[in-house]
This record gives structure tokens, C-alpha cells and sequence, in this order.
């Protein structure tokens, strides 16, 4: 079964991942920089952008260490390609085509959410408007699909791997269709949020493992089962992000305590308090939610002492161990026993994160 908990960090296997898991982030990292390479003359600033959200720069094109975000997507297309006996190197561009689309998505949801802050850091389109950032991700966008063209070449999965890529992509935005359409709406059931987040976080980790398996030339069948592997991981993790987004511990997050319940965000403990609340409480809830504004602090309190009341978050995290249950079902049938670990240490990790 997959771990509860995170083991020790002396832990043998979980030390052997950890590192492996950063080795294949700079990994991805080489690979991606010669395909959002800064040129020389007029069109310079604008790679720029692109490198400072990627988190390669800082704003004014000045290399900063590390890089943004965990590769999470990219890492996953490269294991189940090695989980299925093919060599890392052949899902190169299946890696570069996903990290890219999912920066494009960011670049164009922190517009559309008028996010300030994405990983600590101000968002492209606060540093140089909304127009500029609809272009950065335009641009990373396009990318992608060049990255993958170029590194699948010829071979009989090629089309198959562009098709998926692309289909992953309309699912996407018909997600962030839906979350844009649903925002203050109080009658969100969880069969509706789960078509939401089914295209706006699983539709692309789907592809990652999809394009992961075909790059290991698996057969359909196994495609298959990978990419069911993908659907079941995305809506996990998005579970857990959910819950995340209103219990997570502040310093660990970088969100302020409650954030998701601030912002009146449809995851899955408000979906799941605005099902069950009935009568005063339930009044009380919708009261709170219809309020002009951003909630305070006074106003968070009592959205999540409602919350209390229902069992709300007891409710979310049995369903966040039942679904990486369904995961770690998913993994079984998708890939041989003898090359299973790494991949159920991965999903541990994602199972038992806190940020």
C-alpha cells in the first residue's frame, strides 16, 4: 500500500528517490533551456519573460538558482517510460512538451485569476501586463508542440503522441472553462467539480504518463492503462491540493491560512460543505459566500467552524486516501511488479506532501 506517511529521511529507497527524483529535474531543466534560449536583438526580452517564469531569471534576465516548480509532470512521463523498459532519453521530448504546457497554462491562469504571486515571485503579468503574458504563454505553447515534433521524429508513435498532447490540451482549458463559470456559484456538486478538475489538472499528468508509455513503444493496451494511471493521479493530487489550499500550514504552503476559503475557491472542501449544510448552518454558509469582497479573517474563521461542524475535513481526506488507493490500484495494472517502486514512491511523496 502505498505509505501514509513520509518515511524517515534515512530511509534507504526514499534517499535513492529523493535524489533521483532531483537528478531527472536538472535533467529536464538541460533539456527544456535550448528550447526557450534567449536570442540576441529586439526579441530578447521577451525569452526573458519566458525564463523568469519558467524560474530560470530573475526580471531583469539575471540567471537565479534552483528553478520553478518540482518538474512533477515531466518527472512522471520519464519514470513510467523507464518503468516499461525504455531508456529515459526516449521520452525527452514527451518531458519538455508537458512542463511547457502546463507553464503556458499557469501563465495564462494567473492572468485570468489576477494572481499576484506564482512561487514566491510576481507573476509575468504583473511585472509586464496581461497583454505581454497572454504572449509569454502563447509562446510556451507553441514550444511544446515544437519540442515534441522534434525529439519523436519519425517514429509510428509520433502521431498518436501529438494527438494526445493536443486533446490534453483542449481538456485543460475546458476545465479552466468550467472553474471560471462555477466561480460563486453554491450549487457546485462533486460530480461537476470532478469534470472540472478532471480537465484543468488531470488531463495533462494523463498525458505525461500516456506519452511516457509511448515512448517506451508500449502497446495500446498498456498506453492505456498508463494514461488511466495519469487520469486517477491528477484528480489525487488535486484532492490534496484542495485540502491543502484550507488546512496547510501556512509557512509551508506560502498561502495564508485558509486561502482557497479567502478566495471562495470550488475545491473540494467548500463543494463538499455547500452539499451537506442544510438549515442554519447551511444559511449561514451561503450568507458568508454571497458577501461582497474578499472574505476576513472573522469571515474565514466562521466558514471553517461551519466546515468543523459538518466534518468537512475528515470527509476530504478519507476521500484523498481513497483515491490514491485507486492510484495505487491503477499502477498494479499498469506496470510490471519488478519495476513498480520507484513509481509507488512517487506517488507516496505526492500522497504525503504538505506544500
Amino acid at each position: 500500500m502505498l505509505p501514509r506517511r513520509v518515511a524517515p529521511t534515512n530511509d534507504p529507497g526514499i534517499t535513492r528517490l529523493d535524489e533521483r527524483l532531483g537528478e531527472l529535474a536538472a535533467l529536464i531543466d538541460g533539456w527544456m533551456r535550448p528550447h526557450v534560449a534567449v536570442p540576441t536583438g529586439p526579441f530578447a526580452p521577451f525569452y526573458d519573460m519566458m525564463a523568469y517564469h519558467i524560474g530560470w531569471t530573475a526580471p531583469d534576465g539575471t540567471p537565479v538558482s534552483g528553478s520553478g516548480g518540482k518538474r512533477l509532470r515531466p518527472i512522471l512521463a520519464l519514470l513510467v517510460c523507464e518503468a516499461l523498459g525504455g531508456p529515459v532519453e526516449a521520452a525527452r521530448g514527451a518531458a519538455i512538451a508537458v512542463e511547457l504546457v502546463h507553464n503556458f497554462s499557469l501563465v495564462h491562469d494567473d492572468i485570468q485569476d489576477e494572481s499576484d504571486y506564482r512561487r514566491g515571485r510576481e507573476t509575468v503579468w504583473r511585472i509586464w501586463g496581461p497583454a505581454q503574458a497572454i504572449n509569454v504563454g502563447d509562446a510556451l505553447f507553441a514550444l511544446a508542440q515544437l519540442a515534441l515534433v522534434e525529439q519523436i521524429g519519425d517514429r509510428p508513435s509520433a502521431r498518436e503522441a501529438v494527438g494526445r498532447l493536443n486533446a490534453s490540451c483542449v481538456r485543460l482549458v475546458e476545465g479552466q472553462f468550467l472553474d471560471l463559470r462555477l466561480e460563486g456559484a453554491l450549487d457546485v456538486s462533486l460530480e461537476l467539480y470532478e469534470q472540472m478538475i478532471a480537465g484543468k489538472t488531470a488531463a495533462l499528468i494523463e498525458c505525461a504518463c500516456a506519452l511516457g508509455a509511448l515512448a517506451a513503444e508500449a502497446d495500446a493496451v498498456a498506453v492505456a492503462a498508463c494514461a488511466d494511471l495519469g487520469h486517477r493521479l491528477g484528480l489525487a493530487f488535486q484532492f490534496q491540493d484542495d485540502v491543502l489550499g484550507v488546512w496547510g500550514d501556512p509557512a509551508v504552503t506560502g498561502k495564508p491560512a485558509g486561502a482557497d476559503i479567502r478566495s471562495r475557491k470550488n475545491g473540494l472542501p467548500l463543494v463538499l460543505a455547500l452539499q451537506t449544510a442544510s438549515g442554519p448552518p447551511g444559511e449561514r454558509l451561503a450568507g458568508l459566500l454571497r458577501a461582497e469582497g474578499t472574505l476576513d479573517d472573522v469571515q474565514v474563521a466562521e466558514v471553517l467552524a461551519i466546515m468543523e461542524e459538518l466534518d468537512i475535513r475528515e470527509r476530504a481526506e478519507t476521500m484523498v486516501t481513497g483515491a490514491f488507493a485507486e492510484v495505487e490500484r491503477a499502477l498494479r495494472r499498469a506496470i510490471p511488479s519488478d519495476r513498480q517502486s520507484d513509481l509507488l514512491l512517487f506517488c507516496a511523496r505526492l500522497q504525503t506532501r504538505v506544500s
